[in-house]
This record gives C-alpha cells, structure tokens and sequence, in this order.
C-alpha cells in the first residue's frame, strides 16, 4: 500500500505554467455591488452581541383636514418600527491537499509545488463566492429538475442550469412528496444538460426514479434547505407569489414599507420584454416607490431585449458599459425612450421566472469580515489529519452575515416569466 497523491499524474511533467483551468464568467453580482456592513458581530445570548437592528418608519403622520383642527384623541402618529436579524448566518468552504504531494519529488519541489496553491485557493475562493452569491440573490436551491428523474436511464438527471455544477461535487436532491437525497456529480453533459449522479464519492449511478418534475424536484447545496441567507427575490415577492410572509421580524403585509410592488409576468414574451418593463417602472413611479435605477435579469432576457434594440434601434437610445464587445457579452446596458431610462443588468445567477427593478441602496450585506481562511489559535491556516494512507491538510474557508433588504418598498419585481 502506498500513501495517497492526488497530482501524481502531473508532477513528473510539471512546468511552471499555470495548470490550466475553465475561464469562470463571474458569477456574483449580489456579493460585488451590495453595500458592505463589516461591523456586525453577530447577536448571542451568550456573549451578548446585539442583533442587527433594522429600523424604519411603519406609517407617518397623517392628520390633515380642510377647514378644521385634527380633534386631539383622533390624530395619526408616526409608527416607528424596529425590524431585527438576530444571527447571522454562515457558509463553510473546505479544500484538502495531501502530504505526498508536498514532499520531494524528481522534478517538482514543495517551493515549486507550492507556486500552484495561491491559484488553487483563489479558484475555490471565485467558486465559493458564486453559489453564496447565487443564494443571496434567488434562494435555497441552484437547478431544477425539467425531466423525471432517470429518464433514459439510471442515475440521470436533467436539469435547467448545468454549468452550476462540477464533477465530484456533493448535492442534495429533494420534491414535495419526498426525502432529501444526499449525490454526488460522475458525470456532466453540457449539451443535453443531463447530470449522472451517485450517492457515494466515486460510487456507481443512483436511481433518483422518485424525483419528478410533477413534485417539482430541486438541486440545493447541502444545508441550504434549513441555513439559507435571506434572498433578494424572497424578501420582494409577497407571500402569495411564493415570498416569504415576514421580513426582519415583521409581518410585510402589515406594513406598506415592507411591501415590494409585484407585478406578473406571465404575458411577457420576447416581442413585448422591453415595453413590458417599462410599463411596471413606470407603475412604481406612479406609486412613489423610491428611486430604482437597476433592472437585474436573466442572461436569457438580456439576450432577448438585444434582439429587439437591433430590429426597432431608432425607437431607443442603447449606452453600453461592458467589459466585452459582443453582443450578448455586455453585462450593462443603458436604455433611454420616452417612458424613462433604464439600466438593464444581465446576470448569470439570476432566474428566468423574476425580473428584479432594484434600488441599490435597499441592500447591505452585513458580515464580520468577509471571505476568510480559517485560522487556529496558533495561527496556523490548516487543519492536520492522519490516516493509514498518509497525511493530508484541510484549508477551511467562511462567511458569516446576513442580507439586509432594509428597504424593499423602494424595489419590484416581476415573476411568473415562462416565455
């Protein structure tokens, strides 16, 4: 028996190139353009850290009348309201090198060797702050399922979004009607966006057969059913579009500030997108909704909107800010027509059922500092672990924080989109 390596295929070869890796589009918007809170601590009973405090205005002063005084008993009062987040919630990310792979070798050295972790780390690091990312913006799951599971086969799963996983990656499968399923990704099929799955590292295919379409059958990372952040689009939808009921602690539809104007999508099509959202911004202006500047979609609608500024161009005034000339590259684009300006924002986590109009400063993320290698007390960066097989070196990675919506009757959203 020897000890565990996980490079040996490459070391003999090894040049001092970078290995080479997909190039990642970026995948956190959330995370890159929301205001940062890193004074958070987070609140404890034990330690006495206070909760984050949301405060605002429920109602104001209200008592006008024509021709008279307001009768004393019978004047309305301003309703300050104290929103609270009482923990934080947190993320862990764990990478693992092996021992062997450290030691002297023919041709590649631990200095040598070690020229590859900073990338290595700063990959993970970039695949991390995605998934966190696409939680933050749209919730607990990351694909859905569009076929019942093992269709044309065991173990075969096709879903909506398969760039979001990766080969050996550990998933969790679960519908309406039955029991979380811990899997693990063997295969990967981009051009029929069919996933084969195990339900052990490195085992054969496992029937998902119970997992349906009709039970609609979700992907989620393992514990994000029950430890998910706050999402955007949950904290805008009401409750009766599929939101949640409260927010901070309070009921939304107790109070008209919590309440993000919600309108359906439903009749959007790819002809009609543009003039569809126009018409709900210029709804919100009607009902005073603070001031959004942001229209955050789908790469799929961005796509669909260029399309129409290519045919009907002489009917809108296009800006683009992007780091890329293609067409369906650009990640910003400014609009100006008759019924407004708009900055549209294609998104690479965002879903195709919700278009966000969001007012950036509804937001913060409020941490205790970030993205962060775990650190003992000594102040080493790893954790030790001996087996039969050898040594190997656990490099653990958190986040701890919440999103804050702190003003969602400034935003809207549009949902139910199935174009």
């Amino acid at each position: 028996m020897a000890t565990t390596r996980s490079f040996s295929a490459m070391l003999n070869d090894y040049a001092p190139d970078a290995l080479l890796d997909q190039e990642f589009m970026k995948r956190d918007w959330l995370l890159s353009n929301a205001e940062r809170d890193d004074g958070w601590l987070g609140a404890s009973s034990t330690t006495g850290e206070a909760a984050y405090i949301v405060p605002f205005v429920g109602a104001s002063a209200s008592s006008v009348e024509f021709g008279q005084l307001a009768a004393s008993n019978d004047v309305s009062e301003d309703n300050f309201v104290r929103g609270r987040v009482d923990t934080q919630k947190e993320v862990w990310g764990t990478m693992l090198f092996n021992h062997r792979d450290l030691m002297e070798h023919d041709k590649i050295s631990e200095k040598n060797f070690l020229k590859i972790l900073p990338d290595r780390l700063e990959n993970f690091m970039v695949n991390m702050k995605e998934k966190v990312s696409m939680n933050l913006l749209s919730g607990p799951h990351f694909a859905t399922l569009t076929a019942d599971g093992d269709t044309g086969g065991t173990g075969l799963m096709t879903v909506d979004r398969p760039e979001r996983f990766q080969l050996g990656e550990k998933f969790v499968i679960d519908d309406g009607n039955s029991s979380p399923q811990n899997l693990y990704v063997t295969a990967i099929n981009i051009n029929t966006s069919v996933i084969t799955v195990s339900d052990s590292r490195g085992g054969a295919a496992f029937s998902i057969s119970g997992y349906t379409t009709a039970q609609s059958a979700k992907c989620f990372y393992p514990g994000a059913q029950s430890n998910s952040f706050q999402s955007l689009i949950d904290a805008l939808l009401s409750a009766t579009n599929g939101g949640g009921s409260s927010l901070h602690g309070k009921t939304k539809t107790a109070y008209p500030y919590l309440q993000a104007l919600n309108a359906s999508g439903a009749a959007i099509t790819a002809q009609n997108i543009l003039d569809k959202i126009f018409d709900f911004l210029t709804d919100m202006r009607r009902k005073a909704r603070g001031k959004a500047t942001k229209i955050l979609m789908s790469y799929k609608h961005l796509g669909s909107i260029m399309k129409l500024i290519e045919v009907q161009k002489g009917g809108f005034k296009v800006s683009v800010n992007s780091r890329s000339a293609s067409i369906y590259g650009w990640d910003e684009i400014e609009i100006t027509s008759v019924k407004g300006t708009l900055t549209l924002v294609g998104i690479q986590e965002m879903p195709d059922e919700q278009i966000v109009v969001l007012d950036p400063k509804a937001i913060v993320f409020a941490t205790n500092g970030g993205f962060r290698k775990r650190k003992s007390p000594d102040g080493n960066e790893y954790f030790e672990v001996r087996a039969t097989t050898g040594y190997s070196y656990l490099v653990d990675a958190c986040l701890f924080g919440e999103l804050i919506v702190k003003a969602p009757g400034n935003c809207g959203i549009l949902h139910s989109i199935s174009y």
